[in-house]
């Protein structure tokens, strides 16, 4: 006897504006659908591209039966009609369409700020996709992601990779989908040195670290490197920025513990530690200084300066330059 076929849930709600998370709610929201019926068509469309008549076309049923799902994106733009006509269909959905309404969590108008809240009573099955901001929610992110690809991370592991590849989601994604692949499941900070070692050496966290510790040669070549091989610039600023910012927070908060600064400051201890050993170098003024270097960078590789390779090559010898002026 064979089992009754699942039913997929008929309204979706993803919330939140982490993007490769809201990506896949929406994927695994298409997934459920195609189990139920694999010839179920995807209509992606943003609400302010909208009336509510073609809304109503959109969502009305298929004379043929075809299994459709309908993703209305940027929810949080929707105006009053549009609000209510989601929600009229949304207390009465139509057999063989799935709605699934995305929206950031925020909104112009109340309309937009409610239906998020309106659509949960409605019995919405919720996907929460918030940013990801804080290094604890980055490292379980990592776990998670390993887990996923069939693997196992220690703690040094997961340190290693965010400090190798970076914050992006879908980069540290694919890097220990890769990782675990390479290693046949065991990761650990050996194996991410390994094989993220070409990487790691031109990356713009490697130029930080040379210029915040002093090192002239060492942050040129590879400020040049990592542009030669197209590491992107705002890449390179942010990671300026970033490392005289930590820093100055480290140094702010005074000679401690590591791992009571890390959790004070909501840092990784690896970090705190890193930024104690370079502050040595530093005094409250070159911090300042340096800071402003890196607002102005930010400003020039975004369009304000004619050769953004210059503006880079200039902001990260004057930081090499306060960090000698102590």
């Amino acid at each position: 006897m064979s089992s009754p076929a699942v039913v997929p849930d008929p309204l979706h709600l993803i919330l939140g504006e982490e993007e490769l998370l809201v990506e896949r709610a929406l994927w695994a929201a298409v997934g459920a659908a195609r189990a139920a019926d694999p010839e179920a068509e995807l209509r992606r469309v943003k609400v302010s591209e909208l009336t509510p008549p073609e809304l109503d076309e959109m969502l009305s049923p298929s004379l043929f039966a075809e299994g459709r799902v309908v993703a209305l994106e940027a929810a949080q733009e929707a105006g009053k009609e549009i609000a209510e006509a989601v929600l009229s269909y949304a207390r009465q959905p139509a057999e063989g369409v799935i709605l699934v309404v995305v929206h950031s969590g925020g909104g112009r108008g109340k309309n937009a700020k409610e239906l998020p809240n309106a659509l949960r009573k409605l019995g919405a099955r919720v996907t929460e996709c918030n940013k990801i901001t804080k290094p604890a929610e980055r490292e379980a992110f990592v776990r998670d992601e390993v887990r996923r690809a069939g693997g196992k991370i220690d703690a040094s592991g997961v340190s290693a990779l965010i400090e190798t590849v970076g914050s992006d989601l879908r980069e540290l994604s694919s890097a220990a989908s890769q990782l675990v692949a390479d290693t046949g499941g065991k990761v650990d900070d050996a194996a991410v040195r390994r094989y993220h070692r070409g990487r790691a050496e031109v990356t713009g966290f490697v130029v930080a670290e040379k210029a915040v510790t002093g090192d002239r040669t060492g942050a040129l070549e590879s400020l040049r490197w990592a542009l030669q091989l197209g590491v992107p610039h705002v890449l390179i600023a942010d990671a300026l920025a970033d490392a005289v910012r930590t820093i100055g927070r480290v140094a702010a908060a005074g000679r401690s513990d590591p791992f009571r600064l890390a959790g004070e400051l909501g840092m990784p201890a690896w970090k705190v530690k890193k930024a104690l050993a370079q502050s040595r170098g530093w005094s409250s003024a070159t911090i300042a200084d340096a800071l402003q270097v890196a607002a102005a960078l930010n400003a020039e590789v975004k369009g304000m300066a004619a050769d953004a390779d210059y503006a880079l090559e200039r902001a990260v010898l004057r930081v090499v330059d306060l960090r000698a002026a102590r």
